[in-house]
């Protein structure tokens, strides 16, 4: 909005220029207003004219200031490249070009947004499908899936199965039935990388439980890999380049080898946001789903292109994920659907599996009753269908 100028009161006055214009002199009728043809008719004429140019003022700027106004919409994330959506619609006004105002909160796991979206403290959360948001919907505190925010396609490698460099060159690992007896470490139960890790035991005849688990977040990872405290790891990026690099682990595998497509984060909408805030709701998502249309036009051969448009992705990143840019260039990236819809039947494979682990513990928790994709469905039709723009 440009700056508001004071507003210049043009005041018609027929006495300002008579040079016959006596001062007007006080009276007991002071107070009242001036009758016409009395000396101090002009003097009433400014004031009021005054008041009414302020009047007008006023309800200029209040308008203007309505028109203005955007919606507050308060976002959690978990401060990762799964929240690229979230950087790029706020780097380039998409969010704002919608009338919202949104507001990025940090937490230091998705499971710690659950309580808050739950109980409507916080409007729109990014993390992950794990077994507390089936908990949490079995006892009715309303968080419902949205939309996409990360996931594997064929050609990505952002979510490999890594094996600790010294367990390969022994031997000791040579295929998925070695997993059978190895340290294992997974970010928390109840999460989606073990519902992949049970996916690759699958693959190589390994049950499940036969595998030693250790939970540790990906950073503390990296570090155990480095000191040989485990031996392999279902690793993300940036941890699994950087460690490709130090020559401490290696990449035995994308986990599109033994789970093709599986769904690794969500947008989450609080129920109470979706009930009373409906519209505002769509009008955040259409500006997410164009900000991933940005991303996708930004990726090649799961990494970021080094044309113009990948090199702007490179640096929105950069400089909301404190990294630096090479850092960014030189590892792989997460797939996300340029229509922001995640795929549901990982989801549903991933709860089946959290069943039969007891990480959930009500067999009725309904998948279709969490999925709230209609508001997705409408602004794709209204955006139309993606066309790429690649470098």
């Amino acid at each position: 909005m440009g700056v508001v100028r004071p507003m210049q009161v043009r005041v018609p006055c027929h006495h300002a220029n008579d040079q016959h214009a006596q001062t007007p002199t006080p009276s007991a009728d002071a107070a009242d207003p001036p009758h016409k043809g009395e000396g101090n008719s002009c003097l009433w004429e400014t004031l009021m004219s005054m008041k009414r140019g302020a009047a007008l003022l006023v309800a200029l700027i209040t308008t203007l200031a309505n028109a203005h106004a955007a919606d507050h919409v308060t976002v959690g994330t978990v401060g990762n490249s799964s929240d690229a959506g979230f950087f790029i619609a706020m780097d380039r006004g998409y969010f704002a070009a919608e009338g919202v105002d949104a507001v990025l909160t940090p937490f230091d796991g998705a499971q710690r947004m659950m309580a808050p979206l739950g109980q409507g403290e916080l409007d729109v959360g990014g993390g992950t499908a794990t077994a507390s948001l089936y908990n949490s919907a079995s006892r009715g505190i309303g968080i419902r899936i949205v939309a996409d925010r990360s996931r594997m396609e064929t050609g990505y490698m952002f979510q490999t199965l890594m094996v600790r460099k010294a367990v390969i060159d022994s031997g000791r690992f040579k295929s998925y039935a070695d997993l059978k007896g190895l340290k294992f470490a997974l970010v928390a139960p109840g999460g989606s990388p073990g519902s992949a890790l049970n996916e690759a035991a699958r693959k190589g005849g390994v049950p499940y439980d036969s595998i030693d688990k250790v939970f540790l977040p990906f950073p503390a990872q990296a570090s155990a890999f480095a000191n040989g405290a485990i031996d392999a790891s279902l690793m993300i990026e940036p941890f699994a380049t950087y460690l490709v690099n130090q020559g401490i682990a290696v990449r035995f595998a994308s986990s599109e080898d033994f789970y093709p497509g599986n769904q690794i984060g969500l947008v989450f909408f609080s129920e109470k946001f979706l009930k009373e805030r409906r519209e505002v709701g769509e009008r955040f998502l259409r500006a997410y789903v164009r900000a991933l249309r940005d991303y996708n036009d930004a990726v090649i051969e799961g990494r970021f292109s080094g044309g113009p448009k990948g090199e702007a992705i490179v640096a929105i990143l950069a400089r909301n994920l404190n990294m630096k840019e090479d850092q960014i260039r030189g590892s792989y990236v997460q797939a996300i659907s340029p229509d922001g819809k995640p795929n549901v039947d990982s989801l549903r494979k991933d709860l089946q599996f959290f069943l039969a682990q007891g990480d959930v513990t009500d067999a009725k928790v309904d998948l279709d009753k969490i999925l709230e994709l209609s508001l997705i469905d409408k602004v794709v039709k209204d955006l139309g269908p993606y066309q790429p723009k690649r470098d």
